[in-house]
C-alpha cells in the first residue's frame, strides 16, 4: 500500500482547510491509499487521529510504505521548513496566501507572517515536484512561481450535508419575529472579519440601500474576528452611520445558528477583494440563497453563473444589485436554481475524481506506484 501523509501549520475544528485535509484522508482511504495528518498545532476538537509534527517519525513512515508528503500552504509557518526537509517526494496543496499589504497595516505581525508565507511558497517550488490548487486563480500563481506540474482540485465539500444542515429553530423564530415587527430585507455575509473581506464596504452598501430602497433593511455579518483592530473600526463605522440597529456582528457561531441565518436571509452579498476559493459562497448556494458578489480573485470562478457579479466595489453598485435580487422573485429563484446546478459541480464526487486523478499522476511520476494504478486512475 502507498501512503499520502498530509502536513499543515494548524488543524482546527470547523476550519475549511482542516475539513479539506480530513476529507482528503477519507477519500484516499476508500481507494486504498493510507495517510496520517500532522500539524504544527492540533487545536482541541480537531479531527480524530491528527498528530503534532513532534510525533512524526518521517524515516520510519517512509520505510513502512512508499510515501508522498502533501503540505497545505496558506500562511507563513516553521512547518513549511520542516516539510521541506522531509525525505522522499513532496507536493503542496495551495489555498492562497493573503497579500501582506492588505492586512499588514491592521495587524503588522500577521503581515510579516504572510510575507514569510509567500517567500516559503516560492522556495517550495524547488522542493515540491507537484502542486494542487483550490482554483485556477490559485493555480496561476503557482505557475508564475515556477511549479512544474499543477492541477486544480477544489475544496472537498459535502454539499449534501450543507444543504441538509438543521437550523436552530429558536433563532429562526427570533429572526422572523424581528422581521415581522420591523419589516425590511435581510442581507447576509459570512467570513472572518478582515479588511480584505470587505465588511466595511458592505456597511456602506447597506447604508446606500436603506436610503434608496428599504429604510428597514438589515445586514448580518457572521464570522470570527480575524483582526481586533478591524472589528473595532467596523463597529465604530456602524455607529457613526447610525446603523447600530441595522447591522449585527455575531462573531463565530455554531453550525445550527449559521443555518438559521442562511434560512432567514434574502440575499448573500460579498464585497471581498481576495478569495482563493470562497466556501461561504458555496454554503449560500446550498441554502438556496441568491448571491451578489464583487467579481474579484477566485469569486467569478467559484460562482460561475450562480449569482450576480459586479465589477465595482461601490455602495451604489452593490446596493442596486441586491435590490434587483430582492425585488424580483423570479430572478431570485433563477439564481437559486443556478446555485443548485453549480453546487453539483462543486460537490464531493466531482472534486474527489479530480483529487484521485491528480494523486494518481503524482504517485506514478514519483515512482511510488504505476500511473495507471487501477485503484485511483479507474475512479
Amino acid at each position: 500500500m502507498v501512503a499520502v501523509h498530509q502536513v499543515l501549520p494548524v488543524l482546527a475544528p470547523r476550519d475549511a482547510i482542516g475539513n479539506h485535509t480530513t476529507a482528503i484522508r477519507r477519500s484516499l482511504k476508500t481507494v486504498g491509499v493510507s495517510g496520517e495528518i500532522f500539524a504544527g498545532e492540533v487545536v482541541a476538537g480537531a479531527a480524530d487521529g491528527a498528530r503534532s509534527i513532534r510525533e512524526a517519525r518521517p524515516s520510519k513512515l517512509a520505510v513502512m510504505e512508499p510515501t508522498l508528503w502533501l503540505y497545505h500552504a496558506s500562511t507563513g509557518s516553521p512547518v513549511a521548513e520542516w516539510f521541506a526537509d522531509l525525505p522522499g517526494p513532496k507536493a503542496i496543496d495551495y489555498h492562497n496566501i493573503t497579500p501582506a499589504e492588505v492586512l499588514g497595516p491592521w495587524e503588522p505581525h500577521v503581515g510579516v507572517e504572510l510575507e514569510h508565507g509567500r517567500r516559503q511558497l516560492a522556495d517550495l517550488a524547488d522542493v515540491a515536484g507537484w502542486a494542487l490548487a483550490d482554483s485556477a486563480f490559485n493555480e496561476a500563481e503557482l505557475i508564475g512561481l515556477g511549479y512544474r506540474w499543477t492541477a486544480v482540485v477544489p475544496i472537498l465539500l459535502d454539499t449534501a450535508h450543507l444543504a441538509d444542515a438543521v437550523a436552530d429553530a429558536s433563532l429562526v423564530a427570533e429572526l422572523r419575529a424581528r422581521r415581522a415587527k420591523a419589516g425590511g430585507a435581510d442581507w447576509l455575509f459570512v467570513s472572518r472579519l478582515l479588511p480584505h473581506k470587505g465588511q466595511h464596504e458592505l456597511v456602506k452598501a447597506l447604508a446606500a440601500y436603506r436610503l434608496a430602497y428599504d429604510p428597514a433593511a438589515r445586514l448580518t455579518l457572521v464570522g470570527a474576528a480575524g483582526s481586533s483592530r478591524y472589528v473595532d473600526a467596523v463597529r465604530d463605522f456602524v455607529e457613526d452611520l447610525g446603523l447600530g440597529d441595522a447591522v449585527t456582528i455575531t462573531g463565530s457561531v455554531p453550525p445550527a445558528a449559521l443555518a438559521a441565518y442562511f434560512a432567514v436571509a434574502d440575499v448573500y452579498v460579498s464585497a471581498s477583494t481576495h478569495e482563493g476559493f470562497g466556501v461561504p459562497l458555496v454554503e449560500a448556494m446550498a441554502h438556496g440563497l441568491p448571491i451578489v458578489a464583487y467579481a474579484s480573485a477566485a469569486v467569478p470562478e467559484t460562482v460561475d453563473g450562480a449569482g450576480i457579479l459586479v465589477d465595482e466595489q461601490t455602495p451604489v453598485v452593490l446596493a442596486s444589485a441586491a435590490h434587483r435580487v430582492i425585488s424580483d422573485p423570479t430572478l431570485a429563484a433563477t439564481l437559486a436554481a443556478a446555485g443548485r446546478r453549480r453546487l453539483a459541480e462543486l460537490g464531493a464526487a466531482p472534486s474527489e475524481r479530480r483529487l484521485h486523478r491528480a494523486i494518481s499522476h503524482i504517485l506514478g511520476a514519483a515512482g511510488l506506484t504505476p500511473a495507471d494504478a487501477p485503484s485511483l486512475a479507474g475512479v
